[in-house]
């Protein structure tokens, strides 16, 4: 049996780049040709991609954990090693992504919109692309830069422009099936609509979607039946519609009471008092069901709200309501475009070139901590067993003007300088570079 997913958590890792090649080109007659070790290929990403083929987030939570295959190293010859394909994850269209604290991400509100779960490492430099004038034949190669990590939550939220709201058996399921072509299950008892059901309607030259939302009662909002897994769904929503039940048999229950008690359920939901309603009074087939309705219709427009009388058995009442949901629509998506319009656009400040890309934070006892992309990067692609990389890394951290800024902080030789995150650093005992006529500033940092 199919199962609707509507939250999953996703632990994706992307490939690690691949390492550079460290080689030495050799032929007949000529024994030192010059390096020729190639770059090593990129780590493939995890990408999240909005599908509107897709329905809920059953495939992720079925499987939650997305790895990318690696890059492929250097070789010699001057040959690369190729880059990994990317893990393209599709989910529904109006999935958020948020970290586990909450944080959103991104919002996948469109067909084709990707975020990147995580990214893949860059290949490490070859060391043929690390030649140059001074440095003619290096013996060092960089490596594959791992890839990222990440645990993230998503959440559907469905995209209607309609939603359907109201007490379980009030008739929204065959409103939605009698509106549109969609068929979802129906039934008499409570809760047999577990899942939110779409449908497209079409009016005129309007075409839109309406939600059936289930599962909202009393407490609802406070996590009680199925409200709360699914008062998401209405959020995105530019009408809501009360579909109140007036044949109801239950006791204590009328149509305005029922109004009253979603309405609180919406009140304590928050996020939703400003999106407008109208008020369906559904199951007038009924004569009972009918002189309900036109005691009821005075008391609810009193509150403001434009109120239909219609019956899905009977399609009574269906097409001015049909209209109605189109002019409300249509409305509604007229004020979202003149809203992006007069909406101030948004600068975007490029980093200054002169940006040294770098922080160095005391710590306790004499040690200093340098955080940023570029030095935690540079410190993984090293490989610490070979001097000459390691003097590699010392002269670019040099010339960031990590060391500069050691000094200013009062470091003295021999100190710990710890490179990285508090959860992967690396740590060094720091000799300061001494310049003499003949030093380009090539330092060798211990580690």
């Amino acid at each position: 049996m199919t199962t609707f997913v509507d939250r999953a958590t996703l632990r994706a890792r992307a490939g690690d780049g691949g390492n550079g090649c460290s080689s030495v080109h050799r032929e007949k007659f000529k024994p030192l040709g010059g390096p020729d070790g190639g770059d090593g290929g990129r780590g493939g990403d995890v990408v999240l991609e909005a599908d509107s083929h897709t329905a809920s987030l059953l495939d992720v939570g079925f499987h939650p954990h997305r790895h990318a295959s690696n890059g492929g190293p250097g070789l010699g010859g001057n040959r690369h090693g190729a880059d990994a394909d990317d893990v393209v994850v599709t989910v529904p269209v109006g999935t958020v992504v948020m970290t586990e604290r909450g944080e959103v991400l991104a919002d996948l509100a469109a067909a084709g919109q990707r975020f990147v779960a995580a990214r893949g490492g860059r290949g490490g430099l070859g060391n043929a692309s690390l030649a140059n004038r001074r440095r003619r034949a290096p013996g060092f190669a960089l490596l594959g830069e791992p890839g990222d990590e990440a645990t993230l939550v998503l959440e559907l939220k469905t995209l209607a422009d309609v939603g359907l709201i109201g007490f379980p058996s009030a008739g929204k399921s065959s409103l939605v099936s009698v509106l549109s072509a969609a068929k979802p299950k129906i039934a008499d008892y409570p809760f047999t609509t577990l899942t939110p059901h779409l449908g497209v309607v079409t009016a005129g030259d309007t075409v839109f979607t309406v939600a059936d939302v289930p599962g909202l009662i009393p407490g609802a909002s406070e996590g009680k039946g199925l409200g709360l897994e699914f008062l998401r769904h209405v959020e995105r929503c530019s009408l809501l519609v009360h579909v109140l039940d007036c044949a109801t048999l239950d006791p204590g229950r009328d149509p305005l009471s029922d109004l009253d008690a979603i309405e609180a359920e919406l009140a304590a939901y928050g996020v939703l008092d400003a999106t407008p309603r109208l008020v369906v009074l559904n199951k007038i087939d009924v004569p009972e069901a009918r002189e309900l309705a036109d005691m009821v219709r005075p008391d609810a427009e009193a509150r403001g709200l434009e109120v239909f009388e219609v019956s899905a058995v009977s399609r009574e009442g269906l097409r001015p309501l049909t209209f109605a949901l189109a002019g409300r629509v249509g409305a509604a998506r007229a004020e979202a475009e003149a809203e992006m319009i007069d909406r101030p656009r948004v600068r975007i400040r490029p980093v200054p070139v002169d940006d040294s890309g770098f922080e160095v934070v005391p710590l306790a006892e004499g040690a200093f901590r340098v955080l940023g992309s570029r030095p935690t990067r540079w410190v993984r692609q090293t490989d610490f067993s070979n001097d000459e990389a390691v003097a590699y890394l010392g002269e670019r951290l040099n010339r960031l003007g990590v060391e500069d800024e050691l000094r200013r902080l009062g470091a003295v030789p021999g100190c710990d300088v710890l490179i990285g995150p508090v959860t992967n650093s690396v740590v060094f005992d720091w000799r300061p570079t001494v310049l003499d006529d003949d030093d380009d500033g090539l330092e060798v940092i211990e580690q």
